[in-house]
């Protein structure tokens, strides 16, 4: 994690006694978060830690929040149309304007980032090439597989050129080609400068791109630091099994061996 002192760059993302509640139910317990100018942070956590809440929230798509987060200075409780500006944001599931071809929604995401049509018009095709599609272009994306759409929507994130990127599973329904050049992507954007700011269930992922992992569980963080760091304190070789350590609530070979005595009481698996 970055040391920070006199010649420190200045934070890009502060979160301060973030708390979230849906009705009676919180979901995030007092996060905080300090994080620079290209870092890439591994924010992982099992299903329903908070972790979708912390990045809607970063997103200014959920304003009704306890605590304060600001964004290169920015209050995105008083200014949430200015941050989303800033930021980049590619979800895990691909909502695209299916009758739209990728040329056209991207020009779509171009006018509202208020680019010039005769820059982002270039940069559009470059970036779609660059992913494969040169031949898809003026393509209905009705037509599109999971990882041709998770590819626009990687191209629409980064189309603006943000200095903040929040990449929520972006490697879902990608193939291993296109998936190395995400990864060596993410590495480039950093060196640049860039802030990376990704979640994902796939540990070994996250290992190799993140230089400082946050693990959250049931809305609180449970640990925060570079992945030598974690080994180093827990005494784990993997993130797999660091992860399991600090959020599994049952013995998980347990959990698989009762899965499958489930079909050893039918008969269903070989003895």
């Amino acid at each position: 994690m970055m040391e920070t002192g006199i010649d420190s760059p200045k934070p890009v993302i502060e979160i301060r006694g973030l708390h979230k509640y849906y009705g009676t139910k919180q979901v995030l317990n007092d996060i905080n978060l300090t994080i620079y100018p290209g870092q890439v942070i591994g924010y992982i956590g099992p299903n329903g830690a908070g972790k979708s809440t912390t990045v809607k929230i970063l997103c200014g798509l959920v304003p009704d929040f306890e605590g304060t987060v600001t964004v290169k200075g920015i209050d995105i409780k008083q200014d949430p149309v200015a941050v989303k500006k800033i930021i980049g944001y590619v979800p895990e599931l691909a909502e695209l304007y299916e009758v739209l071809t990728p040329v056209e929604f991207l020009e779509l995401v171009a006018g509202l980032y208020q680019l010039d049509p005769a820059i982002s018009g270039q940069r559009i095709v470059r970036m779609l090439n660059s992913f494969g599609l040169g031949e898809n272009l003026h393509q209905r994306m009705d037509t599109f597989s999971k990882g041709m759409r998770q590819k626009v929507l990687l191209v629409a994130g980064l189309l603006h050129n943000p200095d903040i990127i929040i990449l929520d599973e972006p490697l879902s329904g990608l193939d291993a080609n296109a998936v190395i050049v995400v990864k060596e992507l993410i590495s480039q954007l950093a060196r640049e400068g860039k802030t990376i700011f990704y979640c994902s269930h796939m540990m070994d992922v996250v290992e190799k791109v993140s230089d400082r992992i946050v693990l959250i569980n049931e809305g609180t963080i449970v640990a925060d630091g570079s992945f030598s760091s974690l080994q180093e304190s827990l005494g784990k070789a993997s993130l797999e099994s660091i992860f399991a350590q600090l959020t599994a609530t049952d013995n998980l070979k347990d959990t698989a061996a009762g899965l499958l005595d489930a079909f050893r009481e039918e008969g269903g698996l070989n003895e």
